[in-house]
């Protein structure tokens, strides 16, 4: 094996390096136009912020809920209606999440972040005793149907 000469071959990189302009290098950023910046501005002013303050409202209503559920969750069509409930929660939360950054509005972001986040722990409450990476509880037991 032939053993390569760093320093030259570092040196004519630089040589070529040399021979290129900053600007090809690095080119320049170009700045939005004012057009385009206050067509972005009028966009958001006419959207509603209220619709996505209602869509907060309503997933964390969901979420609130979701902690005084009135059916058994224990096997068969509960746990098929609570599991479905959970799921509409953390759609709802990635719903109002997008709407609330789009509207840059970041306590709300974190709070619909926050509401993914709970049903997403709900649901893995309920499925991980089930499928075998949880211990099973008398709440939570390994089946799914209620037929034993």
């Amino acid at each position: 094996m032939t053993e390569r000469n760093w320093d030259a071959e570092m040196k004519k990189i630089d040589r070529q390096l040399e021979s290129v302009s900053d600007e090809a290098l690095f080119p320049a950023k170009t700045a939005k136009g004012g057009a385009a910046k206050a067509q972005a501005v009028e966009l958001q002013h006419t959207t509603s912020t209220w619709g996505v303050f209602l869509r907060l409202a309503l997933t964390v209503a969901l979420g609130v809920g979701m902690v005084f559920w009135p059916y058994s969750a224990r096997c068969g069509l509960g746990l098929a209606g609570y599991l479905g409930a959970v799921t509409a929660l953390v759609v709802s939360g990635v719903w109002s999440s997008v709407w609330t950054f789009r509207h840059r509005a970041s306590r709300a972001h974190v709070l619909s972040l926050l509401l993914v986040l709970w049903g997403l722990v709900l649901a893995s409450i309920e499925v991980l005793p089930r499928t075998g990476y949880a211990k099973p509880t008398a709440a939570h037991p390994a089946n799914w149907s209620c037929a034993q």
